[in-house]
């Protein structure tokens, strides 16, 4: 009479099996650990709500050291710029981003970014093509007026560019640095990746803490 203490083989092969498949599961996980979605933390321009003198003086630090590697960086100007001024205040280096926002007292427009090809036509033609970025819908009628207004001002040319992004070597934009009319250059280390960091302009009217101006005055007809 067998003992009834003693399990069947066929339990004892399914156990087995069993333990061998969670020591498998287990040796995979070490050998390929699942892959940690990417933080991308790169960030041009002022922290909401940063001193602006701290910013300036962070973009001025982002433009030490002596490697010959292009960078990405953000330009911001003293002024706002009409489209045919881009080129001059590029320092000659390639631009890939043109930033707009139009100019209204006491009212908050949309910051737009228009990616350009190489070349200063592509950079002095951006404007019209922010103009078609802006939401075709607007939540309320007071974001609606404050969107048609903004692209009928972009469309006739305004001085509306609030910033470029470039890419170029560190000592390039030094110069540009030094150059009447731009308020900060500020670059990321040469390994940032394109399309991986944030981008946010120091606004000429923001004079002494990076923050959104008011919102609370008339929006003009045109």
């Amino acid at each position: 009479m067998p003992d009834r203490r003693t399990l069947p083989l066929g339990r004892i092969a399914l156990g087995v099996a069993a333990a061998a498949l969670v020591v498998f599961i287990v040796l995979l996980g070490v050998l390929n650990p699942p892959r940690k979605a990417g933080v991308f933390t790169d960030r041009l321009g002022p922290e909401q709500g940063e001193q602006v003198a701290d910013y300036l003086a962070r973009a001025r630090d982002s433009l030490s050291g002596t490697d010959t590697a292009d960078h990405w960086a953000l330009v911001s100007f003293t002024e706002p710029l009409v489209p045919e001024q881009i080129p001059p205040n590029s320092g000659g280096l390639r631009i890939a981003q043109v930033l707009y926002q139009v100019p209204v007292p006491r009212v908050q427009t949309p910051l737009v970014a228009v990616p350009v090809p190489e070349g200063d036509a592509a950079a002095i033609s951006s404007a019209e093509s922010a103009a078609w970025l802006l939401p075709r819908t607007s939540p309320d009628e007071r974001a609606t007026r404050i969107t048609a207004l903004a692209a009928a001002r972009l469309r006739s040319g305004c001085a509306c560019t609030v910033g470029l992004v470039l890419r170029g070597p560190l000592n390039g934009l030094r110069n540009l640095a030094s150059q009447n009319g731009i308020r900060a250059v500020e670059a990321l280390p040469a390994d940032a990746v394109a399309g991986r960091f944030g981008v946010v302009p120091l606004l000429p009217d923001q004079l002494d803490v990076a923050l959104p101006g008011p919102n609370d005055g008339p929006v003009p007809d045109q």
